[in-house]
């Protein structure tokens, strides 16, 4: 008997993103969570742009008090004013930076630890279907990414704002008429940032696409690579992602093309307001009307204005990345179940499986019908041949999955409705597949019973065969970590075990779970569970029949359905398809006829 697995492999499928609704309600969210923080760097702000409106607005005093003649002390005085507001504005704007910063980790931190939570709480078949490259991306470089943008970009982007939008009001307090004929000149900038607005968004969430693509492409080739290796698959291999990587181009030659169409009518954009108000205040100034100073101070003023818009369209990039990758950040949370208003709690432990069918995305059933009972502290043994859908009925039992049809219910509650919580004292499923955490052997079996003591660690460790714990340097305190001890594949089985049994479920369900250990181990340690968890429920699915001759009842799936159900004895008795099994496990030839 070999691991079974579902006929039909599950499509990948990304996770959701947010609107663009959610994620400016999202963000307001985190603003007000720290709003003094907030509200200081923008007042200190303000008062840094303030204070450097000071140097143009004297610097057109200083001109036009040289033309009258005035004496130098006067000058001098005026000169030293600017000094003095020039340092209030440094040290305004470098400690508004220093309060920006602190509020933009404070809020990243916020958002890895809601990032954590929503993934924690996200459906697992969802996240094995979305793949693990689409989460990780999400968790790292999308995360790193609004992490830049509220340490720096948006920053940036406040203190760039609130000094264009002073400079602004000085040049119309100097001049009404040279305010509007520099916000004027300004209007292409406002039509280049338009254009490039509307397109970037989409664009830069294909590009994170594609990125989160790729990865996923590396990562299956790296962890596959003794397949890819044994059935000379390498070609294969490449050209998958070497398209992935074509598409990764493409995406990013799109955002490069926007950027190159922004910045250069931009540039342009900065020289046109400046010699306008040259060239009108020049008129002015020739007509009488306005004085050389208010001239030079309104051409400087709009000059200066080129380096807050300057920071606020380089950081359009930034932003325009960040909010495509905040909408990925946020994705999760559409994805994570809602809980019932009221808990559900199962009446008993009975598990009833009642006219199930089943297909994974759409396609055909893998399941047909399947009606099954399991009462409370029964042991049932699940076999077939690969492909039966052993695996898939698994799941359906732990709650992972839902049926197209029928229901899979504890206690008259269907499984999949409990909360996370709830459902892991109901039901857990182990597997083959194990994750050692890093942290010491004490962290990872702690996350099964937080209160667990020492001597019961001990205690589970010992019931799952794990005797290596014992010979461990530091024992439970012993690191698993890159750099200590690292567990082979049958010693991260027992660890998992181990959590079970510190768990210490109504019902346990054991699929292929023992797969890792040589038959004396794994026989050894499937009788030390069937002591510890005497009274509760197990469901095995078996690739080693031995498993079967000891259980309650073993059920036989073929082609998705439940042909045969009985004890061990009944079912060689009956000469079916279990016998079959039996006699070919054994290596006996079948009866003849």
């Amino acid at each position: 008997m070999t691991a079974s697995s579902p006929p039909t492999a599950p499509t990948a499928r990304a996770l959701p993103v947010a609107e663009p609704s959610r994620i400016r309600r999202a963000a307001l969210r985190l603003v007000r969570q720290d709003g003094r923080a907030f509200a200081a760097m923008i007042g200190l702000n303000a008062l840094a742009a303030g204070a450097g409106l000071v140097g143009p607005w004297l610097l057109g005093r200083i001109i036009d008090e040289v033309r009258a003649g005035a004496p130098v002390a006067s000058v001098d005085r005026l000169a030293l004013i600017i000094f003095v507001f020039a340092l209030a504005q440094l040290v305004l704007a470098r400690y508004a930076g220093y309060i920006g910063h602190r509020f933009g980790e404070r809020t990243l931190a916020r958002i890895r630890e809601q990032f954590a939570d929503r993934a924690l709480a996200l459906p697992a078949a969802m996240v094995e279907r979305a793949g693990t490259g689409d989460l990780m991306t999400r968790g790292t470089a999308d995360v790193a990414a609004v992490g830049a943008t509220l340490r720096d970009a948006g920053p940036q982007v406040l203190i760039a704002g609130v000094q264009a939008l002073f400079i602004l009001g000085a040049v119309f307090a100097l001049d009404p008429l040279l305010g509007a004929c520099g916000v004027l000149g300004l209007l292409g900038i406002w039509f280049a940032a338009r254009w490039y607005l509307r397109r970037a968004l989409t664009a830069y969430l294909a590009e994170g696409a594609a990125n989160t693509a790729l990865a996923e492409q590396l990562a299956a080739t790296a962890a596959g690579a003794r397949t890819v290796e044994a059935f000379g698959l390498q070609q294969h291999r490449m050209t998958a992602c070497q398209e992935q990587i074509e598409k990764c181009r493409t995406t990013r030659n799109r955002t490069l093309f926007l950027r190159s169409v922004l910045f250069p009518a931009v540039d342009i954009s900065y020289v046109i307001p400046v010699a306008v108000v040259l060239l009108i205040g020049g008129v002015l100034y020739a007509h009488g009307t306005m004085s050389l100073g208010a001239v030079v101070a309104s051409a400087l003023y709009l000059r200066q204005l080129s380096q807050p818009l300057d920071t606020i369209l380089q950081q359009i990039e930034q932003l325009q990345s960040s909010s495509a990758s905040f909408a990925r950040v946020e994705g999760p949370g559409l994805a994570t179940q809602v809980p019932p208003a009221a808990p559900l709690t199962p009446t008993n432990d009975r598990i009833e499986v009642a006219d199930v069918r089943y297909a994974y995305d759409d396609g055909s059933d893998v399941l047909h019908g399947v009606d099954l009972t399991v009462q409370p502290g029964e042991r049932l043994v699940i076999v077939g041949p690969s492909g039966a859908g052993k695996t898939t009925l698994g799941r359906l039992l732990a709650g992972m999955d839902r049926p197209h049809t029928g229901s899979v219910t504890v206690g008259q509650i269907p499984v999949a409705d409990l909360d996370p919580d709830q459902l892991r004292q109901h039901v857990v499923l182990v597997t083959q597949e194990h994750h050692v955490f890093l942290g010491t052997v004490r962290d990872n079996l702690q996350i099964a019973s937080a209160r667990a003591t020492d001597a019961q660690l001990r205690t589970a460790l010992a019931a799952v065969g794990a005797e290596w714990a014992n010979e461990l340097p530091d024992g439970l305190d012993t690191d698993l970590s890159h750099g200590g001890h690292r567990p082979d594949g049958a010693q991260a089985q027992q660890l998992a075990l181990a959590r079970v049994v510190l768990a210490d479920p109504h019902t346990l369900i054991l699929d292929e779970a023992t797969a890792l250990l040589d038959p004396r181990t794994a026989r050894h340690t499937e009788r030390a569970l069937a002591a510890v968890l005497k009274g509760r429920t197990v469901i095995a699915i078996a690739h080693r029949l031995q498993t079967a001759h000891d259980a309650d009842r073993v059920a036989v799936m073929e082609d998705g359905r439940l042909t045969e159900l009985g004890t061990h004895d009944d079912l060689v008795t009956a000469d079916g398809a279990y016998a079959a099994l039996w006699r070919s496990w054994h290596g006996e030839r079948p009866p003849s006829s």
